[in-house]
């Protein structure tokens, strides 16, 4: 069975989110917004695209800092409204320069930062 990109359920801008994973760690990276042409991208090229609701435009992970995301995995969850790209990351994930996006923690009702950026 063949997969197409027209298939996914996408909010009302024809979007759908995308949470990037390291593959060898199950690390949570990152979030961001695709649609379906980003989708079509990611899956030719081998390299993740999302879709920047800011700029309206396509980025490619890493274009500009290095900070590649290879794809290893695409996946679709049950209600095909949620992806999973499991990736090679190089570099930091996060545009603070940090490997995730997620280093707050909140911990009795108090956020905590997990991680400094890396060097």
């Amino acid at each position: 069975m063949s997969f197409d990109p027209a298939t996914l359920r996408y909010d009302a801008a024809g979007l759908i989110p995308c949470i990037a994973q390291d593959y060898a760690t199950g690390e949570v990276l990152m979030m961001a917004w695709m649609n379906a042409d980003a989708v079509a991208r990611t899956l030719k090229s081998g390299r993740v695209t999302y879709w920047s609701r800011s700029r309206q435009a396509f980025w490619i992970k890493g274009e500009t800092s290095g900070h590649v995301q290879k794809l290893i995995d695409l996946r679709v969850d049950c209600d095909r409204d949620c992806l999973l790209a499991r990736v090679d990351q190089t570099g930091p994930a996060c545009h603070t320069n940090r490997r995730s996006c997620f280093y707050i923690a909140v911990r009795n009702g108090d956020e905590v930062e997990l991680s400094k950026p890396m060097i």
